[in-house]
């Protein structure tokens, strides 16, 4: 599996300890980590908004398989994810939410509260999130009597989502302000990850027209 990390601004300077817990866990596992956002508090500027535009654009290209983003709260950045076609981020303060959520929702990105209760363990539990977000079986439904229901639920909600939004992803893309599109995608790995990785040509020409 290929897995995004993002993280925003004011959060960069943690990104050196997460990516070292996620890569604790997901290496061994023979996925693929990309980090795709801030680095350091000295790396391109991006907000909980950019982190959400690029969750779309490298899930709808099929350049990675599973996102983990995440800002201050968490919430930022689930919301701004959420809001994209093809993006269903649920929200992780501990591992049990990790664990129902592959169970229950099985979506594909997950946002963390890298600020609020970011204390002593924080990066014990980040690993731990991690673990259970990473391993398991994926939309078997929790508990087990009601596994049938939440199953089916999870099938309806991406068929609502896909028929609310109505248009091609590029086209949801080019709606929204392009100065706000072109910070999102300026990041040097993220261009690596999309570039490399990506399946969708209109989408990954789209990128590069912005770049150009």
């Amino acid at each position: 599996m290929k897995i995004a990390l993002m993280m925003e601004n004011s959060q960069a300077a943690k990104n050196p300890v997460i990516l070292n817990e996620l890569e604790a866990v997901a290496l061994p596992l023979d996925h693929s980590v990309f980090n795709v956002g801030m680095n350091g508090e000295n790396d391109h500027h991006l907000t909980y908004i950019h982190l959400g535009i690029m969750a779309g654009i490298l899930l709808n290209a099929k350049a990675v398989d599973f996102v983990f983003t995440g800002c201050g709260t968490g919430q930022g950045a689930m919301m701004s994810s959420n809001a994209h076609d093809g993006v269903f981020c649920g929200y992780c303060i501990d591992p049990s939410d990790a664990f129902l959520f592959n169970q229950v929702n099985n979506g594909n990105a997950l946002a963390l509260p890298f600020a609020k209760g970011f204390g002593w363990g924080a990066e014990l539990n980040a690993r731990y999130i991690f673990e259970k977000a990473l391993t398991g079986e994926r939309g078997a439904g929790y508990p087990v009597e009601r596994r049938e229901p939440q199953v089916q639920n999870a099938s309806i909600l991406t068929q609502v989502k896909s028929a609310l939004v109505n248009r091609s992803y590029v086209e949801s893309l080019k709606n929204l302000d392009q100065e706000l599109v072109k910070t999102a995608v300026s990041g040097e790995r993220f261009q690596a990850c999309l570039f490399d990785h990506g399946q969708d040509q209109d989408i990954i020409d789209y990128v590069k027209s912005l770049l150009a």
